[in-house]
């Protein structure tokens, strides 16, 4: 093998790809937080609501669960422009990446509901609560215990995906990395840098988990 490895740029663009790193987990955690939220609004909708939310939820859940992701970053990059809506590359990552994470949370949470006993409910009312006071401290509290771990999994593998951001021009991690390795051609030595601070990136994010996890559902 006569390929010789040059790492003096990859260490010179090292802060860029750093900050690359810090923008991947950044649209990561936004795609989440807004999937949690839309998400247990579906799972809501599809349990309890009247027949067209219904009908909404589980549109938006099987379209989310049965395409693709880069299918749909593809769309919301270049198929909204047919109606003049045009997103930039951060925004298409972000809305693609929450329209993603809510339908798979949805269901998540749908389970998680009905792993809740229905008497709890039906005691939390006997008891004077409304319906709303009753989900949101009684029952949300435990779903979110139930489905706790399965949303660590999916925050990594938001991660993951957002690395399809470079697809449509956005300069995460991955489109970082491949704009600097296609300048200098040290493919490997700049996806293997890449590769490490993923692999960092994602053991961050589990041991912040696991730490939060252990401080809210200790008991």
């Amino acid at each position: 093998m006569d390929y010789t490895f040059h790492w003096r740029p990859v260490f010179r663009a090292l802060p860029d790809l750093l900050d690359a790193g810090l923008l991947t987990m950044e649209v990561a955690i936004l795609s989440m937080v807004i999937g949690i939220v839309t998400g247990l609004l579906l799972a809501l909708a599809r349990l309890t609501g009247a027949a067209p939310l219904r009908w909404f939820a589980t549109t938006w859940i099987e379209v989310a669960r049965n395409t693709p992701a880069l299918f749909q970053l593809f769309f919301f990059g270049f198929g909204l422009g047919a109606f003049g809506i045009h997103l930039s590359p951060y925004f298409i990552v972000l809305v693609g990446l929450s329209f993603n994470n809510a339908g798979y949370l949805a269901e998540n949470f749908r389970g998680g509901f009905q792993a809740v006993p229905p008497t709890q409910l039906r005691a939390a009312r006997s008891l004077g609560m409304t319906a709303t006071q009753a989900y949101v401290r009684i029952i949300i509290p435990q779903v979110l215990r139930i489905v706790y771990h399965p949303m660590t999994n999916h925050m990594v593998w938001a991660v993951l995906m957002s690395s399809l951001g470079m697809l449509v021009g956005f300069r995460e991690l991955s489109g970082e990395t491949q704009f600097f390795a296609s300048k200098t051609f040290r493919i490997f030595e700049y996806f293997a840098v890449t590769a490490v601070i993923y692999y960092v990136i994602v053991k961050v994010i589990l041991a912040l988990s696991r730490l939060i996890g252990w401080r809210l559902f200790r008991y």
